[in-house]
């Protein structure tokens, strides 16, 4: 008996089926793969689109699982295009209301930059989780917009949604960026109410947060009660303290660290070498060094950067040029940093080459690149490379900021070109601020100028009136030009709105010690064996023709009490305190809060000669590196 012939309707759905399993199948296929996509960009945007023009001709079927796995494709190569070309297709598809996808695209987006993108998708969403909270949270928190993550809080919880530790850690992360204490208590308060305090990951963003705010009592607290401490806890802590400037605590932790079993990371020892490059203790980053070396951890860019930044500041030119030399695929910062060494050493001819090579290189240069040089060629008197290069930003399509504009009245100014630098203010494309005039008034009390020196001070006294620097160098300039009525008018002034002069203070590091000192200190256990040395020194430079420069003794009195004033300034005694105790040959370094005065500048070159010594100085300025009785400023600061 023959079998029915199957009827026309039968037919087109069996090939209907049959097709459908075949778009199915490529599609299962795809899916298995998409994930893989090859690396480069431009490939990646070539298979997402494709397939999306395949599902359009109904060669493959729209399935939740092939979107996902577009988007996951897309998340690795963060394009935005792509993002939107996907959103676009699924908002025409029957899966435009899966909450799970627009989920995923909103990480997409946000992931890609689009964090405005990832907004509008979560407003028009009709139908919202807590997933989907979290996700634009984390994205704001992620894209540096802490005000915008923070600002959806009360939003989450009036829809009554329950926070979770993603939720937490993004929030507590915006809190800490925002440095909004106040905020990150009250967040602190919802992780103890939905018992996501003992977490280990959120309390290491608790104690994050309040690490960036600067309340390290309560990041000690938040530590202490931690049951579980992690690498991320103790990171946490440590670069807590390395922000705060405390470099000895920053060590301590560090030790601590290890005791406790933990490995330090990338993140750890760049820390620790940003808390160290701002003590400029040389001996102990040193050690630090030597262990990341031991521990097998790679001289990456990100760490050698941080290393190289201590070296530098640390005194130890040698060194920092011998990690830039090892730094693997070295990036813009590592570049920069050796520029910015060159700059604060007074290195101005160095500086040009190192730039040229930059340029050579291909490297990209930015708004740093040209403020280190612009900064080194001033450091260095170099006043027409300085102007070439000022020129220069708008070849590389920068605009210059407020700040290169400082720079070059500071470059002006050093070089006495005190009515150029004038002309230049009155040029600017913008109104000088309190800093422009200031960079013009330190350079009147160089080169003794008071008239353009006044000028100068009333602009910053008007637009900064709160800044105590001003007053103190309009003093100084009449002071040092014997004008003593005017100074005691700007004297009378200081006491009338209560401005005081930073206490000038120095230290040097001994044996893995920090010794601090202050004018006439007499706090020191040892501190007239180191007045007895002092008096030695004085007597054998004199011998070598060093004679007392009275004009940095800003007092109406006799010659013979200004001689005196002069002797016992803080780096004067924290030198006599290394040649006391440091062996014969080694190298002196002292760092001092404020600018070095002219006479004990004087007087370290006489002594690099007499006593054989070579010696680091590191003002708020620059550096000053003393050997055979000259200074690497060439006298020019």
């Amino acid at each position: 008996m023959r079998k029915p012939f199957p009827s026309l309707l039968l037919l087109h759905r069996l090939r209907r089926r049959r097709d459908a399993d075949r778009r199915y199948a490529a599609a299962a296929s795809l899916t298995a793969s998409v994930a893989d996509i090859p690396v480069p960009a431009a490939a990646s945007t070539g298979i997402i689109r494709d397939t999306l023009d395949r599902v359009d001709a109904r060669e493959l079927a729209a399935t939740p699982r092939l979107y996902h796995s577009l988007i996951t494709a897309c998340a690795q190569r963060k394009s935005l295009d792509d993002a939107r070309a996907i959103h676009a297709h699924l908002a025409g598809s029957q899966f435009a209301g899966s909450v799970f996808l627009h989920n995923s695209l909103i990480h997409l987006y946000c992931k890609c930059g689009g964090v405005a993108d990832a907004r509008r998708m979560f407003d028009e969403m009709s139908t919202r989780d807590m997933c989907s909270w979290t996700s634009l949270i984390a994205g704001y928190a992620q894209n540096d917009m802490p005000d915008e993550a923070l600002g959806l809080l009360p939003g989450m919880l009036r829809g009554r949604f329950k926070p979770n530790g993603f939720t937490f850690a993004s929030l507590l992360k915006a809190a800490g960026a925002s440095a909004s204490s106040g905020i990150g208590e009250q967040i602190h308060a919802l992780t103890v109410k939905y018992d996501w305090h003992d977490d280990v990951y959120v309390g290491s963003a608790l104690l994050d947060m309040y690490a960036r705010c600067g309340r390290m009592d309560m990041a000690i607290a938040v530590f202490d009660q931690l049951e579980s401490k992690n690498g991320v806890s103790w990171n946490a802590l440590i670069a807590g303290f390395a922000r705060k400037g405390d470099g000895e605590t920053t060590l301590l932790m560090f030790a601590e660290m290890q005791r406790n079993g933990f490995e330090a990371t990338h993140f750890t020892y760049s820390s620790v070498f940003s808390a160290i490059a701002g003590i400029g203790a040389l001996e102990q980053g040193k050690w630090v060094h030597a262990h990341m070396i031991k521990s097998g951890e790679r001289l990456s860019a990100f760490v050698g950067n941080t290393i190289l930044d201590m070296y530098a500041k640390s005194g130890s030119m040698i060194d920092a040029r011998k990690v830039f030399d090892r730094v693997d695929k070295k990036d813009l910062v590592t570049w920069n940093s050796m520029l910015t060494a060159f700059a604060q050493y007074g290195l101005g001819r160095e500086a040009v080459t190192h730039f040229e090579e930059m340029r050579k290189c291909g490297v990209h240069l930015n708004q740093i690149t040209f403020l280190s040089i612009l900064t080194a060629c001033s450091h260095g008197g170099l006043v027409k490379e300085g102007k070439q290069y000022f020129d220069m930003m708008k070849e590389h399509n920068l605009e210059p900021e407020i700040d290169h504009y400082v720079t070059v009245v500071d470059l002006l100014g050093r070089a006495g070109l005190l009515n150029d630098a004038l002309v230049f203010i009155f040029k600017m494309p913008m109104k000088p601020t309190a800093a422009v005039w200031g960079a013009l008034l330190g350079s009147c009390r160089m080169h003794k100028n008071a008239k353009i020196g006044q000028f100068a001070a009333d602009h910053v006294f008007e637009l900064d009136p709160d800044d105590t620097g001003p007053p103190v160098l309009l003093y100084n300039i009449y002071a040092s030009t014997g004008q003593w009525d005017a100074a005691a008018r700007v004297r009378k002034m200081m006491k009338a709105t209560r401005v005081k002069k930073e206490p000038a203070c120095s230290w040097v590091e001994i044996e893995n010690s920090v010794h601090m000192f202050v004018a006439n200190d007499d706090t020191h256990p040892r501190s007239e064996e180191i007045y007895k040395k002092w008096e030695e020194i004085s007597i054998q430079i004199r011998k070598a023709g060093y004679v007392p420069n009275t004009d940095y003794v800003l007092l109406h009195v006799d010659e013979q009490e200004r001689q005196a004033k002069l002797q016992y300034h803080s780096e004067k005694i924290a030198l006599a305190f290394a040649l006391i105790n440091m062996p014969l040959g080694a190298t002196i370094r002292i760092m001092k809060n404020i600018r070095i005065c002219g006479d004990c500048h004087s007087a370290f070159r006489y002594i690099s000669k007499v006593f054989e010594r070579e010696i680091v100085v590191r003002d708020t300025n620059r550096f000053h590196h003393f050997s055979s009785g000259s200074c690497s400023c060439g006298d020019y600061w």
